[in-house]
């Protein structure tokens, strides 16, 4: 893992970047880490509770990405690929002494803002990068309520670009099915209406913070760590063309449509025949 610290970051690090891509002991798989502290303290503080050696710790620690999402595998090979990119932007994992949870956000390989556990589950949903993830949602039934429902990708989600009065415009559809994993008395699971319901606020919510997290990225950050635009460039006759086009810097200019549908079902071991 390579770690560099917060203040050191929002200064810039390409050229750590390009000094370590080229060092041959530094595997392009290396972890990369945004230290909300000093990279020495980070190291000196942190101690695995379930790894006997901080080797294994290390190599092991990003494994929680597939099933919580609230931590991407960001690797410094990926990072140097995105940072020559021209449609994609850098990121890392934001870590502290206690806890690994969100991302950094860069920009031409300068740390431009942070990403919480939420938003940080809205990347990896958009990038197909998460198994499965526990999501609390609003009870429909019940006011000021929350429903615990486990989350899995049914299919990869479409995403399109198109440009209107020159500015993107981005549409993404996702599906997931989920099941419910609290329950409460009296609450009438096998019901279709109430499933029905489930899955309609599943849907409200997913697609809220989706937005959030597009909208943030876009507006607020200027970098497209999605990589979205990769699928603009077929707007596009010619390399020319979209070079001219400027991807990096039109991301601040797109404009969100997220479409979100959920298949809820029970936990429950009894079901209706």
């Amino acid at each position: 893992v390579i770690i560099f610290s917060e203040e050191l970051a929002s200064q810039g690090i390409s050229d750590e970047i390009y000094t370590l891509i080229n060092d041959t002991q530094v595997r392009p798989s290396a972890n990369i880490v945004i230290s909300k502290c000093t990279a020495k303290y980070y190291l000196e503080q942190t101690k695995p509770e379930l790894d006997n050696l901080i080797s294994s710790y290390y190599e092991n620690f990003t494994n929680s990405s597939q099933y919580t999402g609230y931590m991407p595998d960001a690797t410094i090979g990926n990072f140097f690929n995105a940072l020559i990119c021209n449609n994609c932007e850098p990121y890392a994992i934001l870590g502290a002494p206690s806890e690994n949870i969100g991302m950094a956000v860069f920009k031409d390989g300068t740390l431009v803002g942070e990403l919480d556990a939420i938003e940080t589950l809205s990347f990896m949903c958009i990038g197909n990068d998460v198994e499965g993830f526990l999501i609390s949602v609003p009870n429909p039934s019940v006011e000021n309520a929350y429903i615990d429902v486990y989350m899995t990708p049914s299919k990869s989600p479409k995403i399109k670009v198109s440009l209107v009065n020159g500015s993107p415009y981005v549409t993404i559809d996702c599906k997931f099915s989920g099941k419910i994993v609290s329950m409460e008395k009296n609450a009438n699971y096998l019901d279709f209406k109430a499933l029905s319901d489930v899955s309609d606020s599943c849907n409200r919510y997913l697609e809220y913070i989706f937005s959030e997290y597009l909208y943030k990225t876009s507006k607020d950050f200027k970098s497209d760590i999605s990589g979205i635009g990769k699928y603009a460039k077929k707007l596009f006759m010619t390399s020319d063309s979209f070079e001219s086009f400027d991807w990096c810097d039109s991301f601040s200019d797109c404009f969100f449509d997220v479409t979100v549908k959920s298949n809820v079902k029970s936990a429950s071991l009894i079901s209706n025949s």
